[in-house]
């Protein structure tokens, strides 16, 4: 024999659904009509239409209990659009939540490539040469370099001279280095 277990195995599986309020479900309504079958929003419609005809027809009695019918289907109706609206709630924000692990996913690991980027290009990360201490600097066998150089010390520029006055600038200069008017005499 098999133990019960075994035969509710399937059972289960359909407990997160809830049919009884999916918007798409086709009801089997006996109504004082006859049997109306469709979904909810196709039998308030018939219900409503039979109400319609009935009052037409001067049954008010028919024509109420027809509304009622279309009411109670209406109620049925409002709670499966709720159900279906708190559903679609809740998947939103699971997918919001998924989206803002992902995000937060995305920036540690991004934050975690810019560390890794940083610390090969950071001097002190890498391997450091040993240090050896040399006696003097005379005896070091190293080349001096300009980086070693001390650097120049700028220097200032000197002022032109003043222009001489126009009597003395007049009077052209001895090919000696004399006065003009001793080299005329």
């Amino acid at each position: 024999m098999r133990s019960s277990k075994s035969r509710s195995r399937g059972k289960n599986r359909s407990n997160n659904r809830s049919p009884a309020n999916n918007l798409n479900r086709v009801f089997d309504s006996s109504g004082p009509e006859g049997k109306v079958r469709g979904t909810p929003q196709q039998i308030i419609d018939k219900y409503t239409q039979l109400a319609r005809d009935a009052f037409l027809s001067n049954d008010r009695v028919a024509a109420e209990n027809f509304q009622q019918h279309a009411e109670h289907y209406t109620r049925l109706l409002a709670e499966a659009q709720n159900d279906a609206e708190e559903k679609r709630a809740q998947a939103e924000k699971a997918n919001r939540d998924r989206q803002q692990q992902q995000q937060k996913q995305r920036d540690r690991d991004d934050r975690r490539g810019r560390d890794e980027d940083q610390g090969s290009d950071d001097p002190a990360s890498q391997p450091q040469p040993d240090v050896v201490d040399l006696p003097s600097e005379e005896d070091s066998g190293l080349v001096e370099t300009p980086e070693t150089k001390p650097a120049p010390r700028k220097t200032t520029r000197t002022r032109k001279p003043k222009a001489k006055p126009e009597a003395e600038a007049a009077e052209p200069a001895a090919p000696d280095g004399g006065d003009a008017t001793e080299a005329a005499e």
